[in-house]
């Protein structure tokens, strides 16, 4: 790679699907493995004075055990609406208000919803495979397009297979991802 027009181009490519493994990772972590974590809620968005905003933005979120997971707002006034914002999220979980603070009891995964989950991890690692292909995709396009500009045949197409090798170890990481959150998710 002598040209340096070639530099950003990689660089912007490595940036990108960094982006897109981290991206997974915090899918991956939001993904319920039987034990409880406070971003397992993170998609749980609540009415506060006309705005949705994530629980996390007006409450305390903390995991007093592997089984539970307890929110208590800043606001008392806001327990109705936090625990309203959990059911119509549909997570699965059934919140119990006891005035002060909403709990939230993990049932026990049995071995369908077991399936399921690690299905809904297929699914996240799918998605960053495919933003990593469309990165490579448009990073060849750019390719092409220095071609064009006077980059030789050899140094381009030297390149775009660098550009494979690189989407292969991407697409790696994110495999290796997904196999440890299945192990997680099976383990009972």
């Amino acid at each position: 790679m002598s040209d340096p027009r070639l530099k950003p181009v990689l660089d912007n490519l490595k940036n990108l699907m960094d982006a897109a493994v981290e991206h997974a990772t915090n899918e991956f972590t939001k993904i319920r493995a039987g034990k409880s974590h406070p971003s397992m809620i993170d998609s749980v968005k609540v009415d506060y004075y006309g705005q949705l905003v994530p629980v996390s933005q007006i409450a305390n979120i903390s995991t007093p055990d592997a089984k539970s997971i307890s929110i208590q707002p800043w606001e008392k006034n806001m327990l109705q609406a936090i625990e309203k914002g959990i059911v119509i999220s549909n997570l699965g979980f059934n919140p119990s208000n006891d005035g002060t603070l909403i709990r939230i009891i993990l049932p026990p995964l049995t071995g369908d919803r077991r399936k399921e989950i690690a299905k809904k991890a297929k699914g996240e690692a799918e998605n960053a495979k495919i933003a990593i292909r469309n990165i490579r995709k448009d990073t060849n396009e750019t390719i092409k397009k220095l071609q064009k500009d006077g980059l030789p045949e050899d140094e381009a197409k030297t390149t775009e297979a660098g550009v494979q090798k690189t989407t292969d170890a991407y697409i790696k990481k994110i495999d290796e991802l997904l196999a440890i959150k299945e192990a997680d998710i099976m383990q009972v």
